[in-house]
């Protein structure tokens, strides 16, 4: 059981500090898309855009640097590439919510608005963080057993 007690608790702190940085980045996107949609008069999907790139770049630099430092490592141009391509799918799913509540449910008021643009970023997030664990930041391989000692043979 002292294995599977360990992976939880990596789970749960991973979890945490994910949560954190997601948050961050949440606000980030979230205010970004709010201020460029309804302050600058940029449009509905546009301004998501924007500011999910904004959020992106402070989303990798928080998960590589502090949420899964501890995980296997590749080029940061290889986890860069992969990071930046999954966030695009999380977006698509983000730009899916906020489209058809604007474009195919017609509801353009600032709380039918924030209310897809949180449940898109809610399951992009879902999304995110399954496919970081996956894909970008893999568990550390597990370490070769200890290679037992050979017998000496006892000839009768």
């Amino acid at each position: 059981t002292r294995p599977l007690y360990g992976r939880f608790w990596l789970l749960v702190y991973e979890l945490a500090r994910f949560g954190m940085v997601g948050a961050f980045a949440f606000l980030v996107a979230g205010a970004g898309t709010t201020l460029l949609h309804f302050q600058a008069g940029v449009g509905a999907l546009t301004s998501n855009v924007i500011a999910t790139v904004v959020a992106t770049v402070v989303s990798y630099a928080g998960n590589r640097n502090w949420t899964f430092r501890h995980r296997q490592r590749t080029s940061v141009g290889r986890e860069g590439i992969v990071f930046f391509a999954l966030n695009a799918t999380g977006l698509a799913i983000q730009l899916a919510c906020l489209g058809l509540a604007t474009y195919v449910l017609s509801l353009d008021g600032k709380l039918s608005y924030s209310i897809a643009l949180v449940i898109g970023i809610g399951l992009g997030t879902l999304f995110r963080y399954w496919s970081y664990r996956k894909w970008v930041w893999r568990a550390q391989p597990p370490a070769p057993p200890a290679t037992a000692q050979p017998r000496e043979t006892v000839l009768c």
